[in-house]
This record gives C-alpha cells, structure tokens and sequence, in this order.
C-alpha cells in the first residue's frame, strides 16, 4: 500500500523546484487584467546589470518541467522568467479568448507589470508560435529570438501526418494524453530512443501533469490560427531569430525548416541538432546552452 501512495511526479516536481530556486528564482503569481492571472517563476527584482530572457514553454507539463537544464545554465548571466501559458500550471483567465495571439498578448502584459521593457525570447514548440507572434506584435520589446522546435509555418497538412504517426484520431489525443498508452505514443514520437516506462509511471504523470483544465487546453488547439489550411501567412520578423530543430523530430519533421528559414526574415539563421527529437533543449542540453548563448552574445 505503501507503494502505491509514492509519486514520482510528485518527487520530480519537488526537485525541479528546489532546483529553480537555488538558481535564484522563485515562484510568483500576477494578476495581469480584471480576467487573467499568471504563475510565473522569476528573481523578486531584476539586475539591472543583467539582460532579461524569456523562455515559453510548449503543450505538456508547465514551465519549469520544460527548461530546468536552460534556468540553471543561463540565470547567472540573465534574469530569467518562465512563465506558465494560461490555462498551464497556475495560470488562468476567465476570457474566452484561446489564440496564441492571446497566450503572447498575456506574457507582454506580465512582463509590463513587472517593468521590463526589454528581453530575448526562447520558445520550444507551442512556445515557439507564442514566441513569433511577441516579437512580431512587439518588435519594439524584443532583442532576439530563438524558436526551437516550433513550425510556425505549420499547415493541416502537417496536423494530418502528425496524427498518422501517432495512429491518433484527433490533436487531443497526442497533446492531451489521458492514457499510458497515448502518453507512450507522445513520448515515442518525441524524443528518439525513449526508454521504456511501466504504465504505473506514466499513470502518474498523466495524473499529475495532463488532467487539470483539459477543456480549456483544448480550446486553445482549436483557437490556434496555425494549421487550419494550407495557406501560410506568417510575416518576417525584424530581429535577429535562431532556429533550433532535432535532425529527428517527428512532432515537426526536419523538412519544416527550409521554408521557415525564408519565411522568419533576411536576419534568421538555422541549427540543426543531431541524434535528438522535439525536445533538443532537454535531450542535448549543454549543446542547445552553448549554441542559444552564441547567438545571444
């Protein structure tokens, strides 16, 4: 019976917490507008000495669970903010509004009320759309981007091969497993090679990290202005963009990145990462750190 009460997502939450806070951030809530309220983890003041860099995590599991290996590389050197997506971790709003224009227009006004005015963008995935759309609304506000594992030029057609590979009859079940073996396939197409986990272990996660606001997450894959058709209507950015791929992703295949480069503007620029999958920033951190800080020097 003992057994049974142990959690090892619980266990794995508490570490990634006392592992963000000894970077030195520490986990604060805001209530951004009269709807919205975020959860985000970041210092209690800036330095002023220290550029800010915002990392935005993708669909799954909330910020920290995402970027523990980038918070703990760059905070010395950057203020650092990971903010939770609505309707991830402790964020939430009572809008009805589900766009990723909507999740980006949320992070500015965090960012607003927390009096930085400047910053560089790290996006992976579902961050990535958020990311491209803050810098392109607010070109003004951002210095540089990195969109990691992210096509934003993203058409139906992507979505339908996403959802032959998985075997999966719609997004949700890929972006919202409620099963170990939806969670085994997610896992399987994201990271290559992925270890084999008992069902009990991916029960856990599944209760732990993917059962709270299922409607509303999946509202927001309905909202998504990406990947309704085969039109692709994204603009070029103006600031320096760094685009992050795993040479075996199958979420978003490699061949997304030749069109992106064009599409991101004349000042983007493309690393591809071998042997990892969706997820690069986690599967080959030090090598993701040292190429994310090049481009950010």
């Amino acid at each position: 019976m003992a057994g049974s009460c142990l959690s090892f997502a619980s266990l794995y939450g508490s570490f990634l917490r006392r592992s963000v806070t000894a970077a030195g951030l520490t986990s604060q809530t805001l209530q951004i507008d009269g709807d919205t309220t975020i959860h985000f983890w970041g210092p209690l003041s800036a330095e002023s000495s220290k550029p800010s860099l915002v990392l935005v995590h993708g669909f799954g599991p909330a910020g920290i669970w995402q970027w523990r290996p980038q918070i703990t590389f760059f905070a010395p050197k950057f203020n650092v903010y990971v903010p939770d997506l609505i309707f991830f971790g402790e964020s939430f709003s009572n809008s009805s509004e589900r766009s990723e224009v909507f999740q980006g227009t949320c992070v500015v006004k965090l960012l607003e009320k927390l009096g930085i005015s400047r910053y560089s963008l790290i996006g992976t995935s579902y961050g990535g759309f958020v990311s491209y759309r803050i810098a392109e609304m607010w070109p003004e506000k951002v210095e540089k981007v990195v969109i990691a594992s992210s096509a934003v030029n993203l058409r139906l057609s992507d979505n339908l091969g996403l959802m032959q590979r998985g075997k999966a009859k719609n997004m949700e079940e890929l972006l919202l497993p409620a099963t170990a073996a939806q969670l085994r396939t997610v896992l399987r197409l994201t990271i290559p090679r992925f270890p084999y986990m008992p069902e009990f272990l991916l029960n856990d996660f599944i209760e732990k990290l993917y059962m709270e606001n299922r409607k509303e997450k999946s509202e927001l894959l309905e909202g998504l202005s990406l990947g309704n058709d085969e039109n692709v209507s994204i603009p070029p950015l103006s600031q320096d963009v760094l685009i992050i791929w795993g040479d075996q992703d199958q979420i978003f295949l490699l061949e997304k990145t030749t069109e992106l480069l064009k599409l991101a503007g004349e000042k983007a620029t493309l690393e591809v990462m071998k042997n990892t999958g969706h997820t690069p920033h986690l599967e080959n951190a030090s090598q993701f750190n040292k190429i994310v800080t090049n481009f950010l020097s």
